[in-house]
């Protein structure tokens, strides 16, 4: 994570993306694949999610053996998808998933592991718009805003209900610019301490745009305003608003995760000579002997290093009972003291019926109780229209991020949000489910207000043990799926150097503001102030 070797690309031939300021971070200078001569090095990586995908691929491409462990029997993670059966599939396929993932453009290292098995990205289709829709209120939308800053937040400063040139007047002065004047990974540890919605209230943010803020960047992360983290939040805008001209909109695959992207990565990764152990969980790790070795519940593994890419309660599980070199009981409690998100929903219903032609792919909603957003699947995912086609009918999904006590049980959100769903899309009020998946969980890693430093980062104490995946501290601003991508090839890149292999460049947003004008005029301003 050299974040001082990052080159800017303003005469790069190529690029990840549309934005000339985006940034490359290169992989250590190495070997592509190892010498003849040299012994034969294994890792073996834990967790088949983004991360450990990620990972197991920049290793196996530099000539490393890998076996990867995956407990479910697809890989992906929290991204995956799997097949459910009920009757009325009639006899067609049908899959169930954790819950609807946007793939912005600004996804570089994401897209980039991605393309090992899709050149051109032909598995992603453009969401036009995804409206945002606050109960007894307005509507937003960002379709037309312009993608490059400043344009992008004048342009829709002119055309939001939400935030307007007025609003303008009651911004903090003082407290903006640690919006528009940023540099990561400082950035992040300037805001320790700080909520999303202390920072806001700080900022002075107008009320009629705060789900703008919050519930669509600090719920995406599964977590309430008041505990997801203020540097987050500033890292999230300068990612998808101020800082890149990436834009707004975003991407979703054209079928299920499985078959568009994690299947075909699985075969990849078995090409590359990678053991992939599907539906096999991790029941120990020990670093005592020369060899790392795991337990799982079918037998032993062992390998020279690993790459540990669970989930985060299982990676505090995993460290508290590590034997071996783990000593350091600072870092220790750091792990220990990881926090999940609150627990979330995702419902997928077929209907009886169609809901309105006009109703978009995805719809952000907020003050409809613990509901977060609709998605009409056949309006992107194949499978999903080959069903409604044959039963002229329609797949919706509800969301649930960040569930409270006060939301009730289990049994109470469901009638919430079944409820809230006819309030929206009045059609369904009457409609018949005819098939249900459900799904409750509280997996996902709290991106708190705890020290920015404190978070665990790739490295650790030993060096044949590595870190990974959206829980991860980074250097770069990134988030989600890009943080869990990012951080499996900078795991695979710290065990590459260690074996003089070379590694894999990852490409970032600006890791500072773009604008050359800001500090200029913070400066100038500050004067007058004073």
């Amino acid at each position: 994570m050299r974040v001082r070797h990052a080159v800017r690309t303003m005469k790069q031939a190529w690029l990840p993306g549309r934005d000339k300021k985006a940034v490359r971070h290169p992989g250590e200078h190495g070997a592509l694949r190892p010498s003849p001569d040299q012994p034969q090095r294994s890792t073996l990586v834990l967790g088949g999610g983004i991360a450990g995908i990620a990972a197991a691929v920049g290793l196996a491409e530099r000539g490393v053996e890998v076996t990867l462990v995956e407990r479910e029997a697809q890989l992906g993670g929290r991204v995956r998808s799997w097949p459910v059966e009920h009757d009325s599939a009639a006899g067609a396929p049908v899959t169930m998933s954790r819950g609807f993932h946007a793939f912005f453009r600004q996804y570089y290292n994401l897209r980039a592991l991605l393309r090992r098995v899709d050149p051109a990205l032909e598995g992603l289709t453009a969401v036009e718009d995804y409206p945002l829709v606050l109960a007894g209120g307005h509507r937003d939308s960002f379709a037309g805003v312009p993608r490059t800053p400043p344009l992008n937040m004048a342009a829709f400063v002119a055309q939001s209900p939400s935030f307007t040139a007025g609003d303008l007047k009651n911004i903090d002065e003082v407290a903006v610019w640690e919006l528009l004047d940023v540099d990561f990974p400082a950035t992040f540890s300037a805001h320790d301490g700080e909520s999303a919605a202390a920072f806001l209230d700080r900022l002075g943010f107008p009320d009629a745009a705060r789900h703008l803020a919050l519930e669509v960047f600090a719920r995406s992360f599964f977590a309430a305003p008041d505990e997801f983290s203020a540097g987050e939040l500033v890292g999230m805008f300068h990612s998808y608003f101020l800082g890149s001209s990436e834009g707004l909109l975003f991407d979703v695959p054209v079928d299920d995760y499985d078959t568009i992207f994690w299947g075909p990565l699985r075969g990849y990764l078995e090409r590359l000579g990678v053991e992939v152990r599907a539906g096999e969980t991790v029941q120990d790790l020990d670093l005592g002997g020369d060899q790392v070795s795991v337990t799982t519940d079918r037998g032993t593994l062992t390998a020279d290093t690993v790459v540990l890419a669970t989930d985060l309660r299982t990676t505090r599980s995993l460290v508290e009972t590590t034997r071996g070199s783990l000593d350091d009981p600072g870092w220790r409690s750091r792990i220990a003291e990881t926090r999940d998100a609150p627990p979330f929903a995702v419902w997928r219903l077929w209907l009886d019926r169609k809901v309105a032609a006009d109703r978009p792919a995805f719809l952000g909603t907020s003050g409809y109780g613990p509901m977060d957003n609709i998605t009409v699947l056949e309006r992107f995912e194949a499978g999903a229209r080959r069903w409604s086609d044959a039963h002229d009918a329609s797949v919706v999904e509800v969301h649930a991020y960040a569930l409270q006590p006060e939301d009730g049980d289990e049994a109470q959100v469901r009638r919430t949000l079944r409820a809230e769903l006819a309030r929206v899309y009045p059609e369904t009020a009457d409609a018949e489910v005819v098939g249900e998946e459900w799904l409750l969980s509280d997996d996902c890693p709290l991106v708190g207000t705890t020290p920015w430093v404190l978070r665990p980062e790739v490295a650790t104490p030993d060096l044949r043990l590595v870190l990974a995946g959206d829980g991860i501290r980074c250097d770069y601003p990134v988030a989600l799926m890009e943080r869990a991508a990012t951080t499996g090839f900078l795991a695979a890149n710290r065990l590459l150097a260690g074996w003089g292999l070379a590694g894999h460049d990852l490409w970032t947003v600006p890791m500072s503001t773009r604008q050359p004008g800001l500090l200029k005029a913070r400066t100038l301003l500050d004067r007058v102030s004073a």
